[in-house]
């Protein structure tokens, strides 16, 4: 089954190199494809994660208000969730949907003279115009062939790891200073470095393949938060146009009547 995965990998990276003529476009159009497929599945999960920051003050107050009482502060924590319509399983989903993908590509573009032979095609040079020599060596061995033969790999290393976690960071950024945001930018900051440590014996095609849908990935959120911010203002302004006119009257204090002398 896994290899059977594998090879419809190759032939789709094969497919539209046919049209191409580059084996690094021919991912990195792949890797558009894949992302488009996603778009309904991330559109979900930028709204939720978005509403979830909206209710962060009353989060925190929950916390705080509860904190001597962990079953009653999960409760109204998951109406909070519920009003705000969040899920943690999809915040993790489209990554989890890519790892295969990086699994396969991994193994492929390692594999890739053994495809070549065993369906007797024509041996290219796995390069993307130039710009980067050879996508199935990783980092570590474009530096033992020379730091100028390094760099291409070392701007698509730096890609990959960054832009893994950008999303996360960016949306901490506007977010009050709070525990969680601190918490999360520290978690995105040991990540990234981890995902240095993975990309540093990954071919470059991989690199190339996460670093490029990881940035759509960033496009595509930053377009959706302030099409959902948009939309919140012109709510709020829809609602202060029909709220009604409230006028204060105040009453004049009644005179006493004058009582007759006898």
């Amino acid at each position: 089954m896994w290899d059977a995965f594998k090879e419809f990998i190759f032939w789709g990276i094969q497919a539209v190199y046919g049209f191409v003529g580059d084996w690094g476009m021919a991912i990195i159009l792949v890797t558009i494809l894949f992302r488009i497929a996603l778009i309904p599945l991330m559109s979900g999960q930028i709204k939720s994660s978005y509403q979830m920051q909206k209710i962060q003050p009353k989060i925190q107050e929950v916390q705080q208000r509860f904190a001597d009482d962990p079953v009653r502060q999960q409760e109204e924590m998951q109406k909070l969730y519920a009003e705000a319509k969040f899920n943690p399983i999809a915040g993790c989903l489209p990554l989890f949907l890519q790892m295969p993908i990086f699994m396969a590509l991994f193994q492929v573009l390692r594999e890739m003279p053994t495809y070549i032979e065993k369906y007797g095609l024509t041996e290219g040079n796995y390069e993307f115009y130039n710009l980067v020599p050879n996508l199935t060596y990783s980092p570590a061995e474009a530096l033992g062939v020379s730091v100028n033969a390094f760099i291409p790999y070392l701007i698509l290393l730096v890609v990959f790891a960054g832009a893994t976690f950008l999303p996360m960071v960016l949306q901490q950024i506007n977010a009050p200073n709070s525990q969680q945001r601190r918490q999360t930018l520290m978690i995105s900051a040991f990540m990234s470095v981890f995902m240095l440590f993975i990309g540093w014996s990954s071919p470059g095609g991989v690199l190339m393949f996460w670093g490029v849908s990881s940035l759509i990935g960033v496009a595509q959120q930053q377009i959706t938060t302030r099409m959902l911010k948009a939309a919140d203002e012109k709510k709020a302004e829809e609602m202060i146009d029909i709220e009604p006119v409230r006028v204060d009257v105040t009453r004049k204090a009644k005179k006493k009547r004058p009582t007759k002398s006898r």
